[in-house]
């Protein structure tokens, strides 16, 4: 099996595999879109009841569990983009990374004027830190 070193050859095996398949047909942007969104449900259900430390320290078995919702996360966000034409480490850069990083603790948003403990509190409530 050929070493996966980089997104561009994991589009290229992906787009092969699909074709060998036949599966074009199925996997339009909409398609694709939705698989997304189950595989990383799929995902989210290793963590859904965990505390913050459980799901820090995941037991082996549910880390190689955690390991493959990831690659089937990736293979379908990259099939998507290639579906769509967007080179996903091209949209990485062109996206502004100042309106992604998280806000320090005590600095406030500025569309409420809470700073993102007030947030946490408030949505959380006494879950905070658990």
């Amino acid at each position: 099996m050929k070493r996966i070193d980089s997104l561009e050859t994991l589009r290229a095996r992906l787009a092969e595999f699909a074709a060998e398949r036949d599966w074009d047909q199925f996997h339009n942007p909409k398609n694709l879109a939705m698989a997304l969104a189950g595989e990383a449900g799929e995902l989210l259900e290793h963590f859904q009841w965990l505390t913050f430390e459980q799901s820090d320290k995941l037991p082996p078995e549910a880390r190689a569990e955690v390991e493959l919702e990831i690659a089937d996360v990736l293979f379908f966000l990259v099939r998507l983009a290639d579906r769509l034409g967007i080179d996903p480490l091209k949209a990485a850069e062109k996206a502004d990374l100042n309106l992604n990083e998280p806000k320090k603790d005590g600095a406030l948003d500025e569309a409420t004027g809470k700073s993102l403990a007030d947030w946490l509190k408030t949505t959380l409530g006494d879950k905070v830190g658990e």
